[in-house]
């Protein structure tokens, strides 16, 4: 297979690579499912200049046309962020997507697939989707949570979508033998709280053992990737007995309105901002930003000791 044959490597991007820069990848639902406009291109760009003033290359991913593109235009954000037609796309429509040349952005799944393509290995996202609330009669459990168990990745975020099941995810993670480390914190944090009520695997305090730590594993021959948790700054975090009510009622109006399946994540973080006026959303921008700091730093140790 030749690599060009799909993919678009953004001139930044190609240079970082072949000068053995570090990079961060960044996801693209974000954009078209994650945030109104026009709050999604402002923090798609925001986060990318966190990522250079971090002192790493930016590589933003989606589809364009079929193409799978690693490191975006602005005039690509911007279409990512104006045009309803695009998709989200995860592991499941990723051969579809391309085989029929459509444009769609991608979840933290699909991300991990391109970014090990592009032999990216850190990646920052704002919260990772998980086993969904009545997974136990609907089986809603998001794809991010097998591929993290197959792609070599460090996913950096804020812990699972504070929308889902924390422990059953945590649960699944552990069966799928995913280590969970939490950055300056034994207690999971839940998106947009630093708090959940449950303990990570490890506690790992600096950006230099996280890259050991993805070195070794990686040497081992262990398949799959880490996930780094890393709690939003506390003076932007949400009282979560707050949080938990507006969930609470955005899953009952989601239940009333049939929403299921890919819809369900877009909606109710939609139905929480909503609930929460607009509470969340700047919550949601705090953190991605203090992720996308914190890959940029594994990022670099990284490099220098591969």
């Amino acid at each position: 297979m030749k690599l060009n044959d799909y993919l678009d490597i953004h001139p930044d991007v190609e240079e970082a690579i072949k000068n053995k820069l570090p990079i961060v990848a960044l996801e693209s639902t974000i954009i078209s499912h994650g945030m109104p406009y026009p709050k999604n291109i402002e923090t798609a760009l925001m986060v990318e200049d966190t990522v250079r003033s971090n002192n790493a290359i930016p590589a933003t991913i989606a589809i364009i046309n079929g193409r799978l593109k690693v490191g975006l235009s602005n005039k690509e954000i911007e279409f990512l962020a104006t045009n309803n037609k695009v998709r989200k796309i995860s592991r499941r429509d990723l051969a579809i997507a391309v085989s029929k040349k459509l444009s769609g952005s991608t979840t933290v799944a699909s991300t991990m697939i391109i970014a090990k393509l592009a032999k990216i290995a850190v990646f920052a996202t704002g919260g990772i989707g998980g086993v969904h609330r009545g997974a136990e009669k609907t089986f809603d459990i998001s794809a991010d949570l097998e591929e993290l168990s197959k792609t070599n990745v460090c996913v950096v975020c804020a812990g699972p979508k504070a929308i889902l099941d924390i422990g059953l995810t945590l649960e699944y993670l552990e069966t799928k033998g995913v280590p969970v480390i939490g950055y300056k914190t034994s207690e999971l944090p839940a998106f947009y709280s630093s708090k959940s009520g449950f303990n990570v695997d490890y506690r790992v305090d600096a950006a230099l053992d996280i890259a050991e730590i993805l070195k070794t594993k990686w040497d081992l021959s262990i398949k799959g990737g880490v996930l780094v948790t890393n709690p939003i700054p506390i003076a932007f975090e949400l009282e979560l007995v707050m949080m938990n009510k507006a969930i609470n009622e955005a899953i009952i109006e989601a239940d009333k309105e049939k929403i299921i399946g890919k819809d369900i994540t877009p909606y109710l973080l939609s139905k929480v901002n909503e609930l929460t006026e607009g509470k969340s959303l700047d919550a949601n921008i705090k953190l991605i930003q203090n992720n996308a700091a914190l890959a940029a730093k594994i990022a670099t140790h990284y490099i220098k000791i591969t």
